[in-house]
């Protein structure tokens, strides 16, 4: 396993200490989710499924942190299911370019050990990303912040991480111009019964600078209006 990104990646305090995690359910290496939208027992209807049952993507040899090599197989596989879908989907080219770089769970003891879920992934501005202006377009800066390390935590404690977006608080710093190498650093927050919140900073990796910063709210949907 390559080692871990420095803690200066982290532009808002250190990362997290490294213990292993694995599913709080252990005697199987398939996640439950009897209680959870993406059962395929809970509806008849496809919107969310296991993640165990998904395609595996990517090679998880190459993300550091300390979550098991399952679990970041299963992140990836969801995170290309959810935040990248077909060739067809909106935001496919540039969700198939982010790479992973660290997946790890901590716990927070200002948070009495709860757990924390912080991902770094990396990504470079292509044409596509541009605006009119050369720069990292607005609306693709939303995109990448909307793929949290809500699924991570959430697939640690055997629930639905993935949810859908209720707001969004984004704050542009800087421009970032075609080329640029972004870092991008999310951490869980707070996961409660149905709402789910995180907070992303964009960094520019060669300079440090902070390109946005954002807190991003999500939910359990419902399905019957799915």
């Amino acid at each position: 396993m390559s080692p871990r990104p420095a803690s200066t990646a982290y532009a808002s305090g250190a990362a997290p200490t490294q213990d292993a995690y694995a599913p709080l359910s252990s005697s199987s290496d398939k996640l439950r989710f009897e209680d959870s939208p993406l059962s395929p027992n809970a509806s008849s209807r496809t919107a969310w499924v296991d993640p165990a049952s998904l395609s595996n993507y990517g090679d998880v040899s190459k993300i550091s942190g300390n979550v098991t090599p399952h679990m970041k197989q299963l992140i990836l596989n969801t995170f290309m299911a959810y935040g990248a879908g077909d060739e067809s989907c909106f935001g496919h080219a540039v969700a198939k370019s982010v790479k992973f770089i660290d997946m790890s769970i901590s716990k927070c003891k200002e948070k009495h050990g709860r757990m924390n879920a912080t991902t770094v992934a990396e990504v470079d501005v292509t044409k596509g990303m541009l605006n009119g202006a050369g720069m990292l377009h607005g609306g693709c800066v939303a995109f990448l912040i909307d793929n949290t390390p809500l699924v991570a935590l959430g697939l640690v404690q055997n629930v639905n991480g993935v949810g859908v977006t209720q707001a969004m608080n984004i704050l542009f710093h800087s421009p970032a111009p075609g080329g640029s190498c972004l870092r991008i650093i999310s951490t869980s927050v707070a996961m409660g019964g149905r709402i789910m919140s995180a907070r992303c900073e964009i960094i520019e990796k060669q300079t440090g600078r902070i390109v946005a910063s954002a807190y991003l709210n999500k939910m359990q949907p419902s399905m019957a209006k799915l």
